[in-house]
């Protein structure tokens, strides 16, 4: 046995595989075995209370490794646990000494090898102490047992995936990290196997191994030892579609090497084993979707240190390197992108290239486009010439039809016929690869791929700027009009990142100058006025299935730079819909919103950009610039009457300035949602406010309240759902709902309200309470509670609309709200009890309220269980000639008995309206006996809710076919607009 065995692999798995008497027997059997052999002792009130990996530590402690396993395997002997002893034999013989060392040799070989971005010269082939520290818990054993994980490596193209697999690797080889847990790792690069025949999950570990004999039934005879690397997963083609019947269990069975690969990540094939996955961010969904992952992790990139590092080094004179990095740290986009090390080779590079013709960087760093174009035209002119040769603009000209193509068609690997198509000729194959713009992939010879994703973004711009899109080879390939919209869409292609950013910064002034003087012509005109009408057209249209992203059009307008194009172009918009998550987004926001003065509604949430606020931290002053940039469209912006904020993280000094604009008399705000001060209802206009999921404090809500009833302020409805409020929060609502003359509308469902509802109640009791919807749903209430309810509404006048939906209200509380619902007193006009725990017992006090009630007009009781008696009661009353309810949403149970009684209430109301069944499961023989009775002469019915889309063709065509007949029928799934009517 290899005298590091015991240390490498730890004798904590072996005591994990013990169960706790059997624990408690090794501990003695530890102490008799030491006696006997009159060796050192260990404390026993140290080895009675410690745990599996503080004894394993002990022995570590106490005895050499040799010792210390000799011990334990004659106590596994003695145990009489054989399957322990043959697994130590097993590795004993240094199958996984020897694997390891061949792992650490072919690693740090594929670490140091050639590179684009030349990392290895730079940074230690170590994993950071954190990255380190971070994953090696995520695949710790716990004291549970050692179950199976799946972690994924989620990050865009370039950010260093790859490169932490190879240091993880490396790492697992010098025993740094998984020392005990995994015997061995393997790693499948996807982009290397895709094109292999069918071949074994044996084969491909064979393949790893460092001759061709590998102990295959070893190495698997310990499935939840081993740890298999997978990397690129989204280069297999189908990976993870296929059924399970098609999935293989046997490791020596030959398949298709996505089967064998979907089988591993399935749990089909050795599911005790865990598994590391790297995939770029377009990917995951497939991987959500079928495979059940543990975690997902993201790399990070260059931090700001190491990208001080890697400029350093790059530039080798500190002079200059220290200016790029200052000027690339002013940009937030530019600064951004450097945390992708490959993107910050690509703008290195292209300073390097600018300094050597001493041009002025300020220039080059005015938007990611410009670097981007000052890259490519510098490595497509050659060294020492002024400008290109005809050849050169030839080649680049093709390769922009090539990444135009590949955008379209979502591909990003290309044949040598892909080449050919698009204009380039074998010839131009070593020019290309050596400007490094288009590279060799993976181990083919006639495969090729551009250098990043994004330099094929930009060349794909590019072509736009070159032809017009009808004089493209592919018929794919679409107009800039098109792209434009894609582009703009929420939904857009998931590979387009920068294309349309690319497209509108190459219609900047400098960038024309550029292109004027590589090629001598360009088509920014045309463009310029194609993105003019495509954002005319959203403003005019509207973007009523809210798919467009505000903020991707203002990237777009950003990287222009052209003050009075981004003005003319954003008043064209009415509305704008985004989020900002970090720095770059906020400057791009506010640099198109302070020229923005035709906004009518804003909605946006803002995180990691301003922290909290103390004595050692504040925002940056040019993050304060911004704010100040986005809260002035409140005062420029004359018709801005809709503003929401949602979930937002502020700081105090950001506030400050949001209230000031707010408290501007140009401001003409009319709703406003979001994380608010009190000095916001100075502004007489707003009528709407919501909260919703923001979490408030005691003094927050009593702050809150104190301001609506400012005399200035004129809020009519308040929203506070979500927002942690308590009981002792009722105190300060209640003072408000008996003060304030204005608020009609109140809304605090999903707070725990129980024990404060009677102060809410007791302050509507007041004869002056002028509120009218109360929305109380979620809020932990009791029937006890509903003594107060009825007490509320027997003495109240205003309210007409309760919702007291998801409480445990039970029959009990449902039979002492009908008492004051049959009062001739009681005036609300609509009742939610949808999950109120009500059962067929209640219905009958129920029954009897709708009868007696002549106020009551709308009823939701779904989700409760009511049973077919229930329902049949309630029918009963439904077709009684002094029921006046007009809208009911209900789920019926599945019998057609209900059915039929339901039919017999379509036939016999002469009020109802409206009837909601989008959350029932009705078969086809229920929806024709509904159907027979809306064709009835007598049925009322104007709007039935149904999910047409649930049902099958057959039954789907049977209810168009009753839209049809009837015109005076709608049949929808909206059940808020079913639901939606004015009291």
């Amino acid at each position: 046995m290899a005298a590091s065995f015991f240390s490498d692999f730890g004798l904590m798995w072996y005591l994990e595989e013990l169960k706790k008497e059997e624990f408690r027997k090794f501990k003695e059997y530890l102490k008799q075995m030491t006696l006997h052999l009159e060796l050192k002792q260990i404390p026993w009130t140290e080895v009675k209370k410690a745990s599996r990996e503080e004894l394993a530590n002990l022995l570590i402690k106490h005895y050499e490794e040799q010792q210390a396993w000799n011990i334990t395997l004659r106590i596994f002997q003695k145990m009489d646990r054989k399957d322990l002893c043959v697994k130590v034999m097993r590795e004993r013989r240094g199958y996984t000494q020897t694997y390891q060392a061949h792992a650490k040799q072919k690693f740090s070989r594929l670490w140091s090898s050639k590179s684009v971005t030349e990392i290895h010269l730079y940074f230690r082939e170590e994993v950071k102490q954190e990255e380190c520290e971070h994953l090696d818990h995520l695949f710790a054993p716990t004291e549970t047992g050692k179950q199976p994980r799946t972690v994924v490596i989620q990050g865009p193209q370039g950010i260093g995936k790859t490169t932490l697999l190879m240091k993880l690797l490396m790492a697992w080889s010098d025993n740094k990290i998984f020392r005990d847990r995994f015997l061995y790792t393997f790693y499948f690069c996807c982009r290397e196997l895709r094109e292999l025949p069918a071949t074994s999950l044996a084969d491909l570990i064979s393949r790893e191994w460092p001759d061709p004999a590998a102990p295959i039934t070893e190495i698997v005879s310990q499935p939840e030892r081993l740890l298999f690397v997978i990397d690129s997963f989204e280069e297999l083609q189908g990976g993870l579609n296929e059924p399970d019947s098609a999935l293989c269990h046997d490791v020596m069975e030959k398949r298709p090497v996505q089967v064998l690969l979907s089988s591993l990540l399935r749990r089909k094939m050795l599911p005790e084993a865990s598994l590391l996955v790297a995939v770029q961010p377009v990917c995951p969904k497939a991987l959500r979707d079928r495979v059940a992952i543990s975690e997902i992790y993201e790399p990070r990139g260059f931090n700001e240190s190491d990208r001080l590092v890697y400029f350093c080094c790059f530039f080798k004179d500190p002079k200059r390197a220290l200016e790029a990095f200052n000027l690339v740290r002013e940009s937030e986009q530019l600064f951004s992108i450097c945390q992708i090390p490959l993107l910050c080779w690509i703008l290195c590079t292209s300073l390097k290239q600018e300094m050597q013709k001493g041009k002025d960087l300020t220039v080059t760093c005015q938007s990611t486009t410009s670097v981007y174009s000052s890259f490519i035209f510098n490595v497509f002119t050659p060294e020492g010439a002024e400008g290109p040769t005809p050849q050169s603009q030839r080649q680049l000209k093709a390769l922009c039809s090539l990444a135009a193509e590949g955008m379209w068609t979502d591909t990003f690997e290309f044949r040598e016929d892909d080449l050919r198509r698009n204009g380039v000729v074998d010839a131009d194959i070593p020019a290309l690869l050596g400007t490094k713009v288009l590279l060799k992939y993976g181990e083919r010879e006639s495969s090729y791929v551009f250098l990043h994703a994004c330099v094929q973004e930009f060349c794909a711009a590019l072509f736009y700027l070159l032809k017009s899109h009808l004089d493209h080879p592919h018929p794919a390939v679409r107009c800039v009009q098109e792209l434009l919209v894609a582009h703009f869409e929420k939904t857009r292609r998931a590979h387009w990142i920068f294309l349309g950013c690319f497209l509108t910064g190459l219609l900047n002034k400098q960038e024309q100058r550029k292109l004027d003087a590589f090629f001598g012509f360009q088509l920014s005109q045309e463009i310029k006025q194609q993105l003019h009408q495509c954002l005319k057209s959203l403003g005019e249209h509207g973007d009523p299935q809210g798919q467009v992203d505000a903020l991707a059009i203002f990237y777009c307008l950003f990287e222009m730079q052209d003050p009075a194009f981004v003005k003319q172009a954003v008043n064209l918009l009415h509305k704008a819909d985004f989020h900002i998550i970090d720095n770059a987004d906020l400057v791009v926001s506010a640099y198109c919103l302070k020229y923005c003065s035709s906004l009518r509604k804003l909605s946006f949430s803002v995180q990691n950009v301003f922290q909290k606020e103390d004595e050692h931290s504040s925002a940056s002053d040019y993050s304060l610039v911004c704010w100040h940039h986005i809260c002035s469209v409140l005062t420029t912006s004359g018709h801005l009457t809709e503003l929401q904020v949602q979930d937002s993280t502020l700081s105090e000094s950001t506030f400050v300035t949001w209230c000031n604009q707010l408290r501007h008399p140009s401001c003409r705000l009319q709703r406003l949602g979001g994380q608010l001060f009190e000095v916001l209802f100075y502004q007489p206009d707003l009528k709407y406010l919501s909260f919703t999921l923001t979490k408030l404090s005691r003094d927050d809500v009593r702050s809150l309240c104190d301001a609506l009833n400012y005399p200035s302020g004129n809020v009519k409805e308040l929203a506070l759902v979500n927002c942690f409020l308590s009981p002792v929060d009722c105190e300060v609502l209640a003072f408000l709902l008996t003060n304030n003359k204005k608020l009609t509308y109140l809304n605090v469902s999903c707070n725990h309200l129980d024990t404060g509802l009677p102060l809410l109640c007791e302050a509507l009791c007041n004869p002056d309470a002028v509120l009218v919807y109360l929305m109380l749903a979620y809020c932990h209430l009791s029937e006890q509670c509903c003594e107060y309810i009825s007490e509320m509404l027997l003495h109240n006048k205003s309210v007409r609309y309760l919702d007291l939906g998801a409480n445990v209200l039970k029959d009990e509380g449902l039979k002492t709200l009908c008492e004051a619902l049959k009062h001739p007193d009681c005036r609300l006009d609509s009742l939610c009890l949808v999950k109120c725990f009500i059962t067929a017992a209640g219905c009958e006090d129920l029954a009897s309220a709708l009868i007696s009630n002549q106020s009551l007009k709308i009823l939701q009781i779904g989700c409760n269980e009511i049973g077919d008696m229930g329902v049949k009661l309630l029918c009963g009353a439904l077709m009684h000639p002094d029921c006046r309810l007009e809208v009911l949403g209900w789920v019926l149970p599945s019998s057609c008995a209900c059915c039929k009684d339901l039919a017999s209430v379509l036939t016999s109301s002469k009020t109802l309206q409206q009837l909601n069944l989008t959350l029932n499961a009705l078969d086809y023989a229920g929806v024709v006996v509904l159907c027979e009775a809306l064709r009835h002469p007598e049925c009322a019915l104007q709007v039935l809710g149904l999910r047409k889309t649930d049902f099958d063709e057959e039954t789907q065509a049977l209810l168009m076919a009753e839209e049809e007949r009837n015109p005076n029928l709608t049949i929808t799934d909206d059940c808020d607009a079913i639901t939606r009517v004015e009291i």
